[in-house]
């Protein structure tokens, strides 16, 4: 699959129709509650109420949602115990672990162009308030 960008402006074998399931993976793990949910289960097997405990901010509901998708995706295993009450954890899977190696990445490059990004909104922030709003019509 190509895409568009490449030297030379549109690939011409480019079709966005390719480009839509890549989207809808990147839009599925991009969200913070699915990348705080990977993080977490990246090490090893975690209880729902652990991951309530590390993931600062999630309802129960949105945890219950995130983890479904991820284990729909395949990026999660769900174990229940048969014990009273039943214990649940989760896992990552391999497809899951190698992806948060590049979310690590990720985070990498975030913390070392942090500051570069702050100057450059701080920039451009500073050059829209100096600009004329042009009038309608």
């Amino acid at each position: 699959m190509e895409f568009p960008g490449k030297a030379g402006g549109m690939d011409p074998e480019f079709d966005i129709k390719d480009v839509c399931p890549v989207i809808e993976v990147i839009d599925r793990i991009s969200g913070k509650w699915s990348i705080s949910v990977l993080v977490a289960t990246a090490h090893g097997p975690v209880r729902f109420t652990e991951l309530e405990r590390q993931i600062t901010g999630i309802s129960r509901r949105m945890l219950t949602l995130t983890l479904r998708n991820l284990e729909r995706d395949g990026l999660l295993t769900r174990t229940v115990y048969p014990t009273v009450p039943p214990r649940v954890e989760y896992a990552a899977t391999g497809m899951a672990r190698e992806l948060y190696e590049h979310l690590a990445g990720f985070t990498s490059w975030a913390a070392r162009h942090q500051g570069e990004i702050a100057a450059a909104r701080t920039a451009y922030d500073a050059g829209r308030t100096a600009e004329p709003v042009p009038a309608p019509g």
